[in-house]
């Protein structure tokens, strides 16, 4: 079980632990809140009951049963791909996002993955800048991918290797 504590931003300090069914309805509000078409309570429910989906949520500390953010991925064999990741808007900047990917790192770390794929909006400058500290690196797009007010936006594919399991 991974537990990270983290950051204190004006007195709000984080925990990042994994996942469980009894989160989806926060992670379901937190993606109405900060996607477009945002997935349902019912397609995270399906998502994690999926053996090869895993995920971390990231909780203010002293607010059990409360979420902050959080990260799904997939792992099948060696090769791994961010699903959705999300932050409450309100602590969003705040180190958040990056902690559940430090997490998401070490957890295929342990497993031994390769790679790690995720797909971002080539608006989202912040998400980009975070995925590019992480090291990942651009290795193709989808043209108008995700729909936007005013009109389509690309999906830039990025790629952060993990190296080769001994």
């Amino acid at each position: 079980m991974i537990s990270l504590s983290f950051g204190s931003f004006g007195r709000r300090n984080f925990t990042v632990e994994p996942l469980a069914a009894s989160d989806c309805t926060h992670l379901h509000h937190i993606h109405t809140q900060t996607f477009r078409h945002p997935w349902s309570e019912e397609d995270f429910h399906a998502l994690i009951g999926q053996d090869t989906v895993f995920g971390f949520v990231a909780r203010e500390e002293g607010q059990p049963g409360s979420a902050a953010g959080f990260v799904l991925a997939r792992l099948v064999l060696d090769e791994a791909e961010i699903l959705t990741i999300a932050v409450s808007p309100d602590v969003q900047r705040k180190g958040v996002g990056h902690a559940l990917m430090d997490a998401v790192l070490r957890h295929l770390h342990g497993e031994r993955a390769r790679s790690l794929f995720l797909e971002v909006d080539q608006a989202n400058v912040a998400a980009q800048a975070l995925y590019r500290r992480l090291g990942f690196v651009k290795v193709g797009d989808r043209p108008a991918y995700y729909q936007t007010e005013g009109g389509r936006s690309a999906a830039l594919i990025l790629r952060r290797d993990l190296g080769s399991p001994a």
